[in-house]
């Protein structure tokens, strides 16, 4: 191999090592067993929770708790996007300390990860277009509904065999966005959806949508961990509850979701 080849592609190996160190999450600390750096893995299409504005800036109701709870902390934080139906992967590897986006509790995450207390509450939408025939959930048999993969969603479905067998099809999108937006051109009879997410989208349409059942389950989101990172997990609950205790939570809340659905954290 020629020198100038050896050289390009030792350079190539160089680069792609730091790329990959870029995106890795901080290892914690030996004396507090807390990094000093959180790294949070999110999905930045979920809005309100985290998602780019007109700008390409990310903002959302788990943005703002993340950088006040930054501040508590005296911890910087890095908000970086992830492949949401892989979230799981990218914690346990250290390509992200933590998953904070509407992430929602499950038994099922519960055997992975390590949750924060829960600090706001979330219900599964069935949501239709204004003039669809669709008035509840029998009116699904044999037609297509679209979801999020690696949503709570799934999680919903799965816990309802009989709705889910009484479809036609189920369609997984990369977010709840394009869910919508097919949901509007007609390619699909309904969206299974996140409460705040579903609501906010609805009133940013409005008269184009109506949700015609929410019966497929309640459910609360919490700040996901590794399991091993006690310190952290006890730090986060710490600086969470301050933040309910002083009506910080209640007040974004109403900022980004209209009215107060936070739960009060001890």
């Amino acid at each position: 191999m020629k020198k100038r080849s050896i050289n390009i592609w030792m350079t190539l190996v160089i680069v792609m090592c730091v790329a990959v160190l870029a995106g890795c999450g901080h290892k914690p600390s030996e004396t507090t067993g807390i990094p000093d750096k959180i790294i949070i893995g999110m999905d930045d299409n979920f809005p309100p929770m985290g998602f780019r504005d007109d700008q390409g800036q990310l903002v959302g109701f788990d943005i703002d708790v993340a950088k006040e709870a930054s501040k508590r902390l005296g911890i910087p934080v890095e908000f970086q996007s992830i492949d949401w139906d892989s979230k799981e992967a990218a914690l346990k590897s250290g390509q992200v300390d933590v998953l904070w986006n509407g992430l929602t509790i499950t038994p099922e995450r519960q055997k992975v990860i390590a949750f924060s207390k829960p600090y706001m509450k979330n219900d599964q939408l069935l949501v239709v277009r204004s003039d669809s025939p669709i008035h509840d959930k029998q009116d699904f048999s044999g037609k297509c509904i679209g979801t999020q993969e690696g949503s709570s969603s799934i999680d919903a479905l799965n816990r309802h065999k009989d709705f889910q067998r009484s479809l036609k099809d189920v369609k997984k999108y990369g977010d709840y966005v394009n869910a919508f937006m097919d949901l509007e051109v007609g390619r699909i009879d309904g969206v299974l959806v996140d409460s705040v997410v579903g609501r906010y989208y609805m009133e940013k349409k409005p008269g184009k949508f109506k949700v015609v059942d929410k019966s497929l389950g309640e459910e609360t989101f919490g700040i996901g961990m590794r399991k091993e990172d006690k310190p952290l997990q006890d730090k986060m609950n710490k600086v969470m509850a301050e933040l309910s205790r002083d009506g910080t939570l209640s007040a974004l809340s109403k900022k980004w979701l209209g009215d107060d659905i936070t739960m009060k954290i001890q």
